[in-house]
């Protein structure tokens, strides 16, 4: 059996909560010293895309941004900004947090793209799907023989 058709016999819903979710993200991206400008440059170029509010962050080389989940990634705008030419802070510290920031928000993507669980309705699916097929457990004697002995 499909897994939609065993949501749909479950009477699932397939719709995730979008208030409270924990959808809007506020990052910070940091920046190498060289070349210089480059800060304020990419601060312009980030205020272009829709649904991106962009704002200095509070050391010199770095930016807060912040974004939907739905619309964005940290790591989409992150490679956004290296093919436009923009250096990004490499050291170990900052390729840490990139790494756990990337990974989270894939995971939290992956779970809204995806269907509810079935966990506690598991077995009225099954049932349902029983009822609906014909097998070889029918007996179509009245009940009324069945009972005569």
């Amino acid at each position: 059996m499909r897994r939609e058709t065993a949501y749909k016999l479950a009477g699932r819903n397939h719709n995730h909560p979008v208030a409270g979710a924990g959808l809007d993200k506020q990052r910070e991206i940091r920046f190498t010293k060289m070349p210089p400008g480059q800060v304020a440059q990419a601060l312009q170029s980030l205020r272009m895309l829709k649904g991106v509010v962009v704002s200095p962050g509070e050391r010199a080389l770095s930016l807060i941004v912040r974004y939907s989940i739905l619309d964005y990634s940290l790591e989409i705008l992150e490679d956004a900004l290296r093919e436009a030419g923009f250096h990004l802070d490499n050291s170990l510290y900052a390729k840490l947090v990139r790494a756990l920031v990337y990974f989270c928000e894939e995971t939290q993507r992956h779970n809204l793209e995806s269907p509810e669980r079935l966990i506690k309705k598991s077995n009225e699916v099954y049932i349902k799907v029983y009822d609906q097929h014909p097998h070889g457990d029918r007996d179509d004697t009245p009940p009324e023989l069945r009972e005569y002995k």
